[in-house]
């Protein structure tokens, strides 16, 4: 396969793609994740079921596949930087609507809403910083690393926030958490309203492509499978961690060592995302999140906890990553929006019939050990099916 063009040098890449993580911290790590944190507060306060509370994520999904659908258009509407600055805000907008009604459909409406602003913020994003670290090819894994670490942060917020508001303001208080969180993404997004993101013009005036799906049909399916087997564990782990006594300090905890251990990806998995060689990054990577998330079947211990967090975060984004790696090896660079978008789509799909299913699960059998079973099992066969995906051959499969 061609090379792709080196685009021109960046003064501070590793700087920018910091930056540029700020998008997935708040449209991803806050706006999606931080529901988790919440909502065992919102299901007893709002009298939902297990199966409402699924649709939340749900309604969340489909939100983040329509704007993974609308991505390609967005780009060449706003160009890269534009896309992620809007999606952003959307995000945040969603909070803002979270924390001012208890009403199903506006919850649904602004979880939709976040989906989309997610979904904008990270194919734009996920794009630029490819494309910055592209100017530097003998550290690009590295630098792609940072923007898929960049969630930990969010994730990491939260979980240091959301436990002790609801702790100190007691049931009922689901919603002072939405707000605590609308004012930490409103901080948190100022630098990317400001910072210098030029760069992609290729990509932003590039003709619009057609992915084949064939070629990477496997990769695609695992990459589905992914998505609805991670959603069930980061839905309903802290309703989980509850259910077995834990409070405040150990939800927090539990939360936290997601977050934190997404930090160390870009340094764990370095070697592992220079593998050109098909799915088979994204086979080891997903193994290991497989194992993490399988790792509560055996028991509510805190050490146990512990270490399905550990393991479950360390391997969680770098999936994300493998994923943008197999298109950065495999496609031209006027292709990675398109291609960043199917991928995207594929894990849309997945993710948006996950929660539904798995809160269907625990309220027909009383239990989200079972639940979570499933969850561990989808992960396994998405990792053993990536193993089967082979490089692509040139010339590019787009039409």
């Amino acid at each position: 396969m061609r090379a792709p063009d080196r685009p021109p040098p960046y003064a501070h890449p590793a700087r920018l793609i910091l930056i540029l993580s700020l998008a997935p911290i708040i449209g991803l790590g806050i706006g999606r994740f931080a529901y988790a944190l919440v909502l065992p507060d919102m299901r007893d306060s709002l009298q939902w079921s297990y199966s409402a509370a699924g649709f939340m994520n749900t309604i969340n999904a489909v939100g983040y596949l329509a704007g993974a659908l609308l991505a390609s258009r967005m780009i060449r509407r706003f160009g890269l930087a534009g896309a992620v600055r809007w999606g952003t805000l959307a995000a945040i907008a969603s909070l803002v609507l979270c924390a001012s009604s208890g009403n199903f459909i506006v919850l649904s409406f602004a979880r939709l809403l976040a989906g989309v602003g997610a979904a904008g913020g990270f194919v734009g994003g996920a794009a630029l910083a490819a494309t910055i670290a592209q100017s530097r090819p003998e550290r690009a894994n590295f630098l792609l690393s940072l923007f898929y670490a960049g969630p930990g942060l969010g994730i990491l917020s939260s979980g240091l926030l959301a436990p002790f508001v609801l702790q100190r303001f007691g049931p009922g208080s689901w919603w002072i958490v939405w707000w605590a969180m609308t004012l930490l993404s409103a901080v948190m997004i100022i630098p990317l309203l400001l910072a210098p993101l030029g760069g992609g013009a290729a990509i932003d005036r590039a003709a619009p492509t057609q992915f084949s799906v064939r070629p990477a049909l496997i990769y695609l399916i695992g990459y589905f499978l992914f998505g609805a087997g991670y959603i069930a564990y980061m839905t309903f782990m802290i309703a989980y961690v509850r259910d077995a006594g834990g409070g405040a300090a150990a939800q927090s905890a539990f939360w936290c060592l997601i977050g934190l251990s997404a930090f160390v990806t870009p340094w764990v998995w370095r070697r592992v995302l220079a593998l050109d060689r098909g799915g088979l990054a994204t086979t080891i990577i997903l193994g290991v999140n497989a194992i993490g998330a399988s790792l509560p079947i055996f028991g509510h211990s805190p050490l146990l906890l512990a270490i399905s967090a550990l393991v479950f975060g360390v391997a969680f984004f770098a999936v994300v990553g493998s994923t943008t790696a197999f298109v950065r090896f495999n496609y031209p660079p006027a292709s990675w929006p398109t291609a960043i978008a199917a991928m995207t789509i594929s894990f849309g799909i997945g993710q948006t019939l996950g929660p539904i299913a798995v809160g269907a699960i625990t309220d027909a059998v009383g239990s989200l050990s079972f639940a979570l079973n499933v969850s561990a099992a989808m992960l396994a066969a998405g990792a053993i099916l990536s193993a089967f995906q082979k490089k692509l051959e040139p010339p590019s499969k787009f039409a």
